[in-house]
């Protein structure tokens, strides 16, 4: 998914150990506010799971700091995150655009990915748009520079723990998941961002771990289980072609060692003088 708040939903939901059903419509007018991704319980909107909690054992400081974590994500590198997918020319034409008409029902896939873009732009100029930053250009910078410092004050927050506040996954650490993992896995033409975000480790790290005991996916992306399915059917087909080989140098072998007979000589037709073909009608002629 490319909405951070849909990731941070599904990772804490996993982290609490709340159950939880993804339903995708192609038809974001059938969602009860007309949008998504958007979390219902016993038909009522929610923001998040409701009894059940990641954050039963953090201290009141701690609760502090991700709420204080949380703010600096919206301020600093969500601006940064929606240019990148929804402004960045190349990056919208290449890969946000195509991805999201692909999965909207038409005719909405011809507006809605549009709309989206204009509405992320907005957001981008109202929030940071103001004096002395008069031009688009300068905006753009501005962004990059304050994303680049949120992901460096992160990966000197996490430094070499597992998680944000040791060995049990949070609501921090869902937030933190939601924002760097569409930023760490897309594959975009342009890549300032991602770029830097590989430039810290324990950042990524952090990226593949949930990802690999949460959602099941390995470094690369896949499944264990889509993958040993992979690895079954390139079996299947392997057999199958050893198979089909055997079977060919079989019928060489029997084609060599079957007799081989001479070829039979053409008979050839004597012709009558002046060139006529002699036939039995021709000497019944008188």
């Amino acid at each position: 998914s490319f909405f951070p708040h849909n990731l941070f939903l599904q990772a804490y939901a996993k982290f609490s150990g709340a159950p939880l059903t993804v339903n995708t419509i192609s038809n974001s007018w059938r969602a009860p506010k007309g949008d998504v991704p958007v979390l219902i319980s016993d038909d009522i909107v929610i923001s998040q799971p409701a009894k059940y909690n990641a954050d039963y054992e953090l201290s009141a400081k701690q609760g502090a700091d991700t709420l204080a974590y949380i703010a600096l994500l919206e301020e600093k590198l969500l601006p940064a995150l929606l240019h990148t997918f929804w402004v960045e020319a190349e990056n919208y034409c290449s890969v946000t655009r195509p991805w999201f008409a692909s999965r909207i029902a038409f005719p909405l896939r011809l507006y809605l990915p549009g709309k989206m873009s204009r509405e992320a732009l907005n957001r981008i100029l109202l929030t940071r748009g103001g004096p002395p930053l008069c031009s688009l250009t300068e905006v753009e910078a501005q962004i990059y520079r304050d994303a680049k410092e949120c992901l460096n004050l992160l990966s000197k927050r996490l430094g070499t723990s597992q998680f944000f506040f040791g060995h049990t996954p949070t609501t921090l650490d869902a937030f933190v998941f939601g924002f760097l993992a569409p930023i760490y896995k897309v594959c975009f033409p342009r890549v300032q961002l991602q770029e830097h975000l590989k430039q810290l480790p324990n950042l990524c790290r952090f990226c593949d771990d949930i990802l690999t005991c949460y959602f099941r996916l390995t470094v690369s992306g896949h499944s264990p289980a889509g993958q040993d399915t992979a690895d079954a059917n390139l079996q299947k087909l392997t057999q199958l072609v050893n198979k089909e080989s055997n079977l060919i140098e079989k019928m060489d072998d029997n084609l060599r060692k079957s007799p081989q007979h001479p070829p039979r000589k053409l008979t050839t037709l004597k012709l009558a003088a002046g060139g006529e073909q002699s036939s039995p009608l021709n000497r019944l002629s008188p």
